[in-house]
């Protein structure tokens, strides 16, 4: 294995591929700063949070992998990519997490009172997502909030939606739709938007208190997925077995080749 890195040049902005994907090599707080700065200027751009289920669903959709890895930043959600990165090129990289920098940008933004827009989930959850950002970000202007409906949008609907969140004025547009709705939604839309979206999923119902995250410990030994799977069993069960598994050979398989060159 090759010698750790630490990340220390701000101006790194490198990517190495993870299975299917291109992970940003890139420090936490300087992820904070970047995504700040680019939604301040109303840069349009997005950001995907990169786990197994993604790689995975990447590696089987080669449309769907162009689509993330066009993205502007593509960052290390879960903990087995930063065990990845380590594990293929000694590289030393901080977990950014969509939860973790969900709430650590609304910190951030609170202070230079910027805008935000949410757009996803249902109108329950979102109502207990701006008593969490009252409470919370009183200096957060909440520009909007849309909860599109679970079909397919004609394109009709998605114009109007777009339209809306630009009207909004908003810097930030959280995006949470799922995987991989969310994520191709951003890359089709985020030409047409002037903000940065954020693709942070599950985040909503865990603010919203409509969700429990697991344990801190299970967050940072990669067995988040472990408690999830104990919440949903019967809908998890079957994804988390073909998909992890696959993605430990596939990933095995790159260190191997890696290896021989």
């Amino acid at each position: 294995m090759p010698a750790l890195k630490k990340i220390t040049d701000p101006k790194l902005t490198i990517r190495k591929r993870v299975v299917s994907l291109d992970v940003s090599v890139i420090g936490y707080q300087q992820a904070i700063d970047k995504v700040i700065e680019l939604g301040k200027a109303h840069i349009s751009s997005y950001a995907c949070f990169l786990n197994v289920h993604m790689t995975i669903e990447a590696k089987n959709s080669p449309e769907f992998q162009e689509m993330v890895n066009k993205a502007t930043f593509t960052f290390a959600d879960g903990m087995p990519l930063v065990f990845a990165l380590r594990i293929l090129y000694g590289i030393r990289q901080d977990r950014i997490a969509g939860m973790d920098f969900m709430r650590d940008i609304l910190q951030a933004g609170n202070k230079e009172q910027i805008s935000i827009f949410l757009l996803g989930s249902t109108p329950d959850v979102l109502n207990g997502l701006k008593s969490y950002l009252n409470t919370n970000f009183p200096n957060i202007k909440l520009a909007g909030s849309l909860s599109p409906p679970f079909r397919k949008l004609t394109e009709q609907e998605n114009t109007d939606m777009v339209d809306e969140i630009n009207s909004s004025k908003a810097n930030l547009v959280f995006v949470g739709l799922g995987c991989p709705k969310q994520e191709t939604w951003m890359a089709k839309n985020s030409s047409t938007i002037t903000a940065t979206l954020l693709g942070v999923g599950g985040a909503f119902e865990i603010y919203a208190g409509r969700a429990k995250r697991s344990p801190y410990w299970m967050q940072r030994t990669g067995l988040e997925w472990l408690y999830r799977l104990g919440q949903e069993p019967r809908r998890l069960f079957k994804r988390y077995t073909i998909t992890n598994t696959r993605f430990i050979y596939l990933l095995a398989k790159d260190f191997f080749l890696q290896l021989k060159a």
